[in-house]
């Protein structure tokens, strides 16, 4: 896929997670926008992985552990075909398997996540038992920045550099805000790559807003031999909508009517001008 093509991909992206959030009443809003370009080079150029293949045992894996944000993760897996995107009209409706956080009853779901700080080890296990097989797939798995705290992440990181797991690629949205205000004020991780660095991981940053960039970025893994890959990906909460870019209130806000067509209509704009 041409970068012009993955740009407008995430555009579309952008509008349906906002109609399905819109719809359900219900969502996390900020942190879907911003990893949706993470999601979008994974599915559409990086991962061995579609409706045909996820029962092999040499698929790759994908983890999503900032799993709050589903919403994204549900529109890619969507347009993946792992299920029809009408299904989507149920998000977050009483008996319907697409809830506000990953679940394995939908098609295309690795492991339930969730609970911050359980992807991350989940990866490490199951690219160790990758190893253990002889097995040539890949694990990757997306973190928020603010679950970084989460003392099993780095329990995980140890154990990954340990095993010299370089088939297990961790990606951190790193939009700096979470829930109850920006990390730096919460609970400051930084520096995030000296700290990955000592614990034995190759880092990489890039801009996880470019689909560019995180196409050279994701191609490139591993980046050392014998070591697991960290991408620190620095994104802006709420991107693509100008009035949720970086605001904390759209954590997990929904839009009301005007906000999702004024949002819907930059969108439009910008798919207009790629």
């Amino acid at each position: 896929m041409t970068n012009k093509e993955l740009a407008k991909k995430s555009a579309e992206y952008r509008k349906k997670i906002l109609k399905y959030i819109v719809g359900a009443k219900a969502g996390h809003t900020g942190g879907s926008l911003s990893c949706t370009d993470i999601l979008n080079v994974l599915y559409n150029e990086i991962l061995n992985v579609s409706p045909e293949n996820f029962g092999s045992p040499d698929r790759d894996r994908y983890i999503q552990s900032k799993g709050h944000c589903v919403e994204a993760l549900f529109v890619v897996l969507a347009d993946q075909g792992f299920f029809p995107e009408g299904d989507l009209e149920t998000l977050c409706k009483y008996k319907s398997h697409y809830i506000g956080h990953p679940t394995r009853k939908v098609h295309g779901v690795e492991q339930n996540t969730g609970a911050l700080g359980h992807g991350l080890p989940i990866a490490v296990g199951t690219a160790l038992a990758a190893k253990m097989d002889k097995k040539a797939y890949r694990v990757f798995t997306m973190l928020g920045d603010g679950e970084l705290p989460e003392g099993s992440n780095w329990e995980a990181a140890l154990t990954a550099a340990h095993y010299k797991l370089d088939n297990v690629c961790a990606i951190i949205d790193n939009n700096k805000l979470q829930i109850t205000g920006p990390n730096t004020e919460v609970c400051d991780t930084d520096p995030i790559d000296a700290k990955f660095e000592s614990f034995g991981w190759a880092v990489r940053e890039v801009d996880g807003n470019d689909v560019k960039a995180l196409k050279e970025v994701l191609n490139a893994v591993p980046f050392e031999k014998g070591k697991p890959s960290l991408v620190i990906a620095h994104t802006v909460k709420g991107k693509g909508v100008s009035f949720m870019e970086n605001t904390l209130k759209w954590h997990h806000g929904v839009p009301d009517q005007q906000q999702y067509e004024t949002a819907i209509a930059e969108l439009d704009s910008v798919l207009a001008n790629i």
